[in-house]
């Protein structure tokens, strides 16, 4: 094994692989259809595609983008620990590397599909350098608390207004579908930029820094705690904590199954239920790698989560060209069933794609030049001693 590969720790690339699946598994309803705007019970009315979509909503709705956020902090604080041991300010190279990404997140946002994280990621990146200092403890305080008060007092506001407020635009869902399906490039811009407002205007940017940037706070912490290196010797209480995320989690995302589906009961499953579950899910993950034979078994997502940006854009790029007018022209037109399917069968050409790729390369395409222009120079990119 190369140097290379031998610096990676690979349960973090094999969580942000399963990451991936995840967040497509849930992008692709807002890639088919005007899912931003619709009741899915009114707008998907075959049994079929009902139960399919509960089980996105209670499975992974709300949960695999705290699960990449909580990667991302954990991968910042490691790539701060490499840079000070060369002997590089980190400070520089980290303004550069979250400018970087918010460009290529911007070019994704208006070009390709409204629904990017990638402005998000960058964003609050920024913000997380005014951190970087913290303790281990004090981070991850910091980051439970900055989720866990916002939401609780929201939380009891739409309660006591009894949840009964409007979410849905019947007029909005039909005006997407005539212009993502027949509409010009143009068109499809001014329908793309308009939806990704809709999601990241100043009010809703409050709701992520509660749902995204405190997990990067707790993923920080973690990273301080050396929590993924030590998993062997902390299984016991890890074990015990799988189990209260485990039951709390799902028990909050069943609530509106349960109880009744309104506002207040939705943004409870979501802004507890999803964050709790992802955390789970990262214990379970790293416990599961613990053992050898099942390390081997789930190494195949490790090359998707290596190349998770250039795997991100290609989910992106594959469905717009599919379901827009100026591909394909699908939008609307399949199930939550076929969208779910074809998420598998694009997902499983990535694990593909991506093991042949790195075969012969020591990053991914959008990685190598993130990189790059991160270190103001051409990093080496061919895996030496290996044809491409």
């Amino acid at each position: 094994m190369n140097p290379f590969e031998e610096n990676r720790i690979m349960s973090l690339d094999v969580m942000r692989g399963i990451a991936i699946f995840g967040i497509f598994l849930v992008n692709m309803l807002s890639f088919h259809s005007p899912f931003l705007y619709l009741d899915p019970f009114s707008w998907w009315q075959s049994p079929s595609d009902q139960f399919t979509y509960i089980l996105i909503d209670i499975f992974a709705q709300g949960s695999f983008y705290p699960l990449f956020a909580l990667l991302f902090g954990y991968g910042l604080i490691i790539l701060r620990n490499r840079t000070i041991e060369k002997g590089l300010s980190f400070i520089p190279l980290a303004l550069r590397r979250f400018s970087i990404l918010l460009i290529i997140g911007i070019v994704h946002a208006i070009f390709i599909w409204h629904g990017d994280i990638l402005v998000n990621y960058a964003v609050f990146g920024f913000i997380f350098l005014l951190f970087i200092k913290m303790s281990a403890k004090s981070m991850m305080v910091t980051g439970f608390i900055l989720w866990l008060v916002p939401n609780l007092f929201l939380s009891f506001l739409l309660l006591a207004s009894g949840g009964d407020i409007p979410i849905y635009n019947q007029m909005e869902a039909r005006e997407s579908v005539e212009i993502y399906q027949q509409g010009s490039f143009m068109e499809i811009t001014e329908q793309r930029m308009a939806d990704w407002y809709a999601v990241n205007n100043p009010a809703n940017g409050i709701f992520m820094l509660f749902s995204i940037f405190s997990f990067f706070l707790i993923g920080g912490g973690a990273a301080k705690l050396r929590i993924v290196e030590r998993i062997v010797e902390l299984r016991k209480p890890l074990k015990l904590a799988l189990i209260f995320f485990l039951t709390l989690g799902f028990s909050l995302k069943l609530l509106p199954y349960i109880l009744d589906r309104n506002i207040a009961l939705e943004y409870i499953q979501d802004a507890f239920g999803g964050p709790l579950l992802a955390i789970a899910l990262w214990i379970l993950i790293s416990l599961i790698l613990c053992r050898q034979e099942m390390a081997k078994r789930l190494a195949i997502f490790a090359p998707v989560g290596r190349m998770s940006i250039s795997n991100y854009l290609i989910q992106s790029l594959l469905s717009t060209f599919l379901f827009y007018s100026y591909g394909a022209g699908l939008y609307d037109k399949i199930s939550v069933i076929i969208g779910t399917i074809l998420v598998i069968l694009i997902y499983a050409g990535q694990i593909l794609m991506s093991r042949y790729w790195l075969k012969g390369h020591r990053y991914g395409p959008v990685e190598w030049l993130w990189r790059s222009l991160t270190y103001k120079k051409l990093q080496p990119w061919k895996v030496k001693g290996r044809k491409f």
